[in-house]
């Protein structure tokens, strides 16, 4: 149950009083019509009072969500105008003088807008008095209110639980031939060192050409075989491209942001570049006043860059299914307190892969790749792994929790066992997106039947940690396929 109250009127260019009995005439035939219009019987409009004063028509409705009680308002403001019209009177503006949503729920929301005066929770009912203008109407904040407080409600009778976790499959037991943190003993072999950053390190000749092996591995065993060419894209996301992708709901706690300078120009400047040179420290608050705003953040969530060259496009038959890859940089996330090794880092490397068809043709293209990823961490690898259907990935970073209500959309997220941890750390997924970035980048197909899309990271890092927190250090012990693709390791730098 949800119920809306809207206590508003509308301001006229005139006094009414001289039109009322017009007004009268409107309500008592005309309004029933339009308020009905598209809703079912005994839905809609539960009660509604109207009064004229001056130049203002008040009104008070309360209604249900089949007609909601602001959208009361705007559908009386077309015919009340044409009443109204025909004795030389304008209707200037909707004001509101109190609004309020109710809903049933069985736990609390805290949700807090510029929009919102107050909320409350009481008796398994949830309120909330909202402040509007007639353009955050029109702009539809009460629905995209109500669609939050329906998500955070979703989210708390899910429990907190961020994702879905169903267990798919698990390989069988594996020789383990190390126990100890991987990280710890790349840092006493000095293969690794942290960065001048957080969360960032700089890897060393032999740790790279652990990475390049698993590269080639990644090329030689999936993208040539399956067809993908590479791209490059962007790793400076605006934030047209978050509201486009789904990430503007939810990505603010762990982005890098972007700002740019007020001005190039050396004199404005000056003060901090004085500043500088006099005590050898960059003047942070001082810089703060001149740059701009953010323009959006550093590469989350690798993809989305990508769209905007496809972003309005109508792509040919003969391109379908699009196959591509990128791994041309960094991707940033502010991990907070979660930062841990090589494999919970701020700065991390990895390949993106992407594709692009109709939905028979992107499911088609994932079970590929589940397929070749089944064979690379079995019989190249050797991992002990397993694979879970979890939560969409764009649903989480976007706060949402539970499943996609297509049963071919979501994220398998594939988990290898850490021995130092006696846990399981996701180290690779592969995900369905449905119709989410076509539809958010207006891309469309020569057929005009619905595109999908999917993608698939893989991580470095999050490959090196899993491989090596099972095989050690030992290319002894390392299975002999992989030894084959990653040679020799080269000596290092030897520091004194």
């Amino acid at each position: 149950m949800i119920e809306f109250y809207a206590d508003g009127f509308f301001k006229a260019s005139k006094e009414l009083t001289e039109v009322q009995d017009a007004v009268e005439e409107f309500f008592s035939v005309g309004v029933s019509e339009i308020l009905s219009r598209g809703i079912p019987d005994g839905r809609g409009v539960k009660e509604m009072t109207y009064s004229v004063e001056g130049d203002k028509l008040n009104i008070k409705v309360r209604t249900d969500n089949y007609l909601r009680a602001h959208d009361v308002f705007l559908r009386l403001r077309k015919h009340l105008s044409k009443v109204l019209g025909r004795h030389r009177i304008g209707i200037r503006g909707i004001e509101f003088n109190e609004y309020w949503i109710k809903t049933e729920s069985n736990v609390p929301i805290s949700i807090k807008l510029p929009f919102i005066v107050k909320s409350e929770w009481k008796d398994g009912y949830f309120m909330v008095w909202l402040t509007l203008t007639e353009q955050d109407v029109e702009k539809k904040i009460p629905d995209r209110i109500v669609r939050l407080i329906d998500e955070k409600k979703k989210a708390e009778e899910y429990g907190g639980k961020a994702e879905n976790w169903e267990l798919i499959w698990q390989s069988g037991k594996k020789k383990i031939h190390f126990n100890k943190d991987p990280t710890q003993e790349l840092l006493k072999m000095r293969w690794i060192k942290h960065g001048a950053s957080r969360g960032q390190w700089i890897y060393g000749p032999q740790i790279t050409k652990i990475f390049r092996a698993f590269e080639t591995i990644v090329i030689n065993e999936i993208l040539e075989p399956l067809g993908y060419v590479e791209m490059v894209f962007p790793k400076l996301v605006p934030w047209d491209v978050w509201k486009r992708s789904g990430h503007a709901k939810g990505v603010y706690p762990e982005i890098y942001y972007v700002c740019t300078p007020k001005s190039r120009d050396p004199h404005f400047w000056e003060d901090v570049i004085d500043y500088y040179k006099v005590t050898l420290d960059v003047p942070v608050d001082l810089i703060k006043e001149k740059i701009e705003p953010p323009i959006g953040g550093m590469c989350y969530a690798q993809c989305p860059p990508f769209w905007v060259f496809l972003q309005g496009e109508t792509i040919a038959d003969s391109s379908l299914p699009i196959r591509v890859f990128d791994r041309s940089g960094t991707s940033h996330r502010y991990e907070s307190g979660g930062i841990h090794g090589i494999e919970r880092v701020d700065e991390f490397h990895r390949i993106e892969i992407v594709w692009i068809g109709y939905p028979e043709q992107v499911v088609e293209e994932a079970n590929k790749l589940h397929e070749r990823y089944h064979h690379i961490f079995e019989d190249i690898l050797e991992l002990e792994w397993r694979k879970a259907w979890v939560t969409p990935w764009f649903m989480a970073q976007e706060g949402l929790a539970g499943l996609s209500e297509d049963i071919r959309v979501g994220t398998t997220d594939y988990e290898a066992y850490l021995p130092y941890k006696n846990g399981w750390l996701e180290f690779q997924n592969v995900s369905v997106n449905g119709d989410k970035y076509p539809k958010g980048f207006s891309v469309k197909s020569q057929s005009g039947d619905m595109l999908w899309s999917g993608c698939s990271g893989v991580g470095l890092e999050r490959w090196a940690s899993a491989f090596l927190a099972q095989k050690g250090f030992n290319p002894e012990n390392w299975p002999e396929r992989f030894v084959e693709i990653v040679g020799n390791l080269p000596e290092g730098i030897k520091f004194l």
